[in-house]
């Protein structure tokens, strides 16, 4: 995995982010917009991973488009990141987009590493995941989801449960006590995955700061 890093490198706060060749087209942006919008000093981390559909599924699936089905590396890729999180003096997130924000989800019920789950468009649509979340307690106390208000109406069924999926994960982080909010965007899933990265980033590193756990 190779790590690009963006803000100050002595910040208290940290944020681990999984991303593919596409988001890192635009990661320097969603830093700017996040040193814009907390008002604090932060690091970004943000980590390639290099089989996207392996390197962030937490189990194997069947494909949902073409012929590439999903693996079950999420428990390599979340101990690399790990390694990452020495320093006890600070403070981390981890967040993603698409596929990326399921796995930092996933990665916040093996875990009490991460203070904050910051998942922008999470695929809460991969297979069993909501009934995952059902069976078992997560290990932070601030969660961000959000969603693309068109992004649960296409004709794959599969992906149109995404809608569903995420009022369900949010209803189940709420009955647990977890400071959740889930926002809704405008558009499809490929609309500004940069900016709605950023606002994930920016409401848990302020909802942190403000002592709202």
């Amino acid at each position: 995995m190779k790590i690009y890093e963006y803000g100050n490198s002595e910040a208290d706060i940290v944020l681990l982010q999984p991303v593919d060749d596409h988001d890192l087209e635009f990661i320097k942006h969603e830093a700017d917009l996040i040193a814009a919008g907390c008002g604090r000093s932060f690091r970004l981390i943000a980590v390639k991973v290099e089989d996207w559909n392996k390197d962030l599924s937490p189990w194997e699936a069947p494909p949902v488009f073409g012929k590439e089905s999903f693996g079950s590396g999420a428990p390599d890729t979340l101990s690399e990141l790990i390694k990452l999180c020495g320093d006890k003096s600070k403070t981390y997130f981890i967040g993603g987009y698409s596929l990326a924000g399921l796995f930092a989800l996933w990665a916040s019920y093996q875990t009490d590493v991460f203070k904050a789950v910051c998942a922008a468009s999470p695929s809460v649509w991969f297979p069993d995941f909501t009934d995952y979340m059902s069976a078992n307690e997560i290990r932070t106390g601030i969660v961000y989801l959000s969603l693309g208000d068109r992004e649960e109406k296409t004709r794959n069924p599969l992906m149109a449960s995404v809608g569903g999926n995420i009022r369900k994960a949010y209803e189940l982080l709420r009955e647990r006590g977890i400071n959740c909010v889930l926002e809704w965007n405008e558009g499809n899933h490929f609309k500004e995955p940069d900016i709605r990265t950023a606002k994930a980033f920016i409401w848990a590193v302020n909802n942190y700061e403000a002592g709202t756990v």
